[in-house]
């Protein structure tokens, strides 16, 4: 749906922007009415909404969709289900509004004028997200010849946009971090909050941890010992069905989880059952 209504507004705008109406360009009142405009210069509230499916050229909406929203957000979606995503999605973008409208008189004054458009701060999010969730996956990035952890690939497109804050050119980067930080505030949410328990927090930092440390001294032989003698001994699962498992869970490591069939699904979901 979010790829309709983008490639939508975007053959609208250009193949009837030169069409007039009271007298202006259709494509300059669209941008006035619902393109992103400053506060006090022609903003309304659902403005916060409309600009995200608003874009600037093909290009513009060509990396939007398909290296962010198409590469990034489909898994996430896949785990969250349609509903759940569309708000973040929606969500990520006001934010991203926000901070550009606020943010960007003080940090930014050369974007604080003129009317903002495009869905890079939802993208912003959603990157964020799956790097939250995923973040030793690994892509392909152009021109580099191997792929590389999803998480620096993030990392550095969030570094790029607060070194260019303040600098010439026609990127909102404010909007950009401002979609990038909703995201990230969200997941956290959603997995935990921010307390000690928070699994984010627990995933990053085993991330980042260096390799386990090995054992100093001697190696001696181990014992072995029953941990559930006398004890009611735990589900098990039958050893067609654990070799059904294993081939659904290497193709999940190797294609994602949106690539399982239903069947794989339920599968995945009646074991899951067992062993909980």
């Amino acid at each position: 749906m979010l790829f309709i209504i983008n490639a939508g507004a975007f053959v609208l705008m250009t193949f009837f922007g030169s069409f007039r109406f009271n007298g202006a360009p259709l494509d300059d009142v669209l941008n006035v009415y619902f393109g992103l405009m400053p506060f006090g210069h022609g903003f309304f509230p659902w403005q916060l909404i409309t600009y995200q499916f608003m874009h600037a050229g093909f290009w513009h909406l060509f990396f939007n969709m398909v290296f962010g929203l198409w590469m990034f957000g489909m898994e996430v979606e896949n785990i969250w289900g349609a509903r759940k995503f569309l708000i973040f999605y929606l969500m990520c973008g006001v934010v991203a509004g926000l901070a550009q409208l606020t943010l960007s008189p003080i940090f930014d004054p050369t974007q604080a004028i003129g009317p903002t458009v495009g869905a890079s701060g939802s993208v912003y999010g959603v990157m964020v997200a799956f790097a939250t969730m995923f973040p030793d996956r690994e892509i392909f990035v152009f021109p580099l010849p191997v792929p590389v952890r999803v998480k620096f690939v993030v990392m550095f497109l969030i570094v790029m946009g607060v070194m260019s804050v303040g600098q010439q050119g026609n990127v909102a980067n404010l909007a950009h971090l401002g979609g990038a930080l909703a995201g990230y505030v969200f997941v956290v949410y959603d997995r935990g909050g921010f307390g000690s328990n928070s699994r984010v927090f627990a995933d990053w930092k085993r991330t980042f941890t260096t390799a386990s440390k090995r054992p100093s001294g001697n190696v001696v032989d181990a014992k072995v010992f029953d941990i559930h003698d006398g004890k009611p001994k735990p589900p098990t699962i039958e050893p067609d069905t654990q070799k059904k498992i294993d081939g659904i869970l290497d193709k999940i490591s190797q294609s994602g989880y949106q690539s399982l069939t239903e069947e794989e699904k339920k599968i995945l979901f009646e074991a899951s059952k067992k062993l909980n």
